[in-house]
């Protein structure tokens, strides 16, 4: 079977920065069936058309008078059951050591990051392509290298392609950042009660049925896998 990957991460800076502004840098990936990739993307177009969102949307972009958009978005996305699943991982900015394990180089740590959230999804005898939002590096072979790193790791699934995609010719890599955006929100507790952004996540939740926290590996739907590097038992 083949799946297209749809990839956006929230605070990537957190992993070199002296002066943090939050706990957890989120990657976050949204994995579909490519068969019904094109009937998804019209309904997300059908459902942005009728609130009149024009251009793009995302999670940074929510608003009180866009927030019936957002919960109705968030809960299309809970109703396609396993159909449509996302997965994040949550890095602990206060255990990555950059000079020890990742060459003094945070490109290379953030990249390493992406590569734990998307290897253990990958399964025997399937095909991926995966898009990643674009991003400025600072080597532009890592794209290539992490698509390799994905392939040799998983010799009975082959993994087409790993591409960058500008977010805004892409719903899916849209939905991927409010998804990601919204575990991202609840790690870091930055809930501000009242605000839009605290009514889209409550409303997911109360669909989720629990408050988004990491979560057990064989979660399908929404799985939060906060990766633990202080090592131990």
């Amino acid at each position: 079977m083949r799946f297209d990957v749809y990839c956006d991460e929230s605070r990537p800076d957190l992993l070199g920065s002296r002066r943090p502004g939050g706990q957890f840098m989120v990657i976050g990936s949204l994995w579909v069936p490519t068969e019904e990739r094109e009937a998804f993307k019209a309904e997300v177009h059908q459902l942005r058309d009728r609130y009149r969102i024009g251009g793009e949307f995302k999670w940074q972009k929510v608003s009180p008078s866009r927030v019936e958009f957002y919960q109705q978005l968030v809960e299309w996305f809970q109703g396609k059951g396993d159909r449509l699943r996302f997965r994040c991982i949550a890095v602990d900015h206060g255990q990555v050591d950059l000079k020890l394990y990742h060459e003094d180089d945070q490109e290379l740590g953030f990249y390493k990051f992406y590569y734990q959230l998307l290897h253990h999804w990958i399964l025997d005898f399937n095909e991926y392509t995966i898009f990643v939002d674009f991003k400025s590096n600072r080597r532009r072979d890592r794209l290539h290298v992490l698509r390799r790193c994905l392939d040799y790791s998983n010799l009975s699934s082959v993994v087409h392609d790993v591409q960058a995609v500008r977010s805004e010719e892409s719903v899916l890599i849209q939905l991927a950042d409010v998804l990601t955006g919204m575990a991202a929100y609840r790690l870091n507790n930055q809930l501000r009660d009242g605000s839009a952004k605290a009514q889209v996540l409550r409303h997911y939740e109360g669909l989720y049925g629990g408050q988004i926290s990491p979560t057990f590996k064989g979660e399908r739907k929404f799985n939060v896998f906060r990766i633990d590097l202080a090592g131990g038992w």
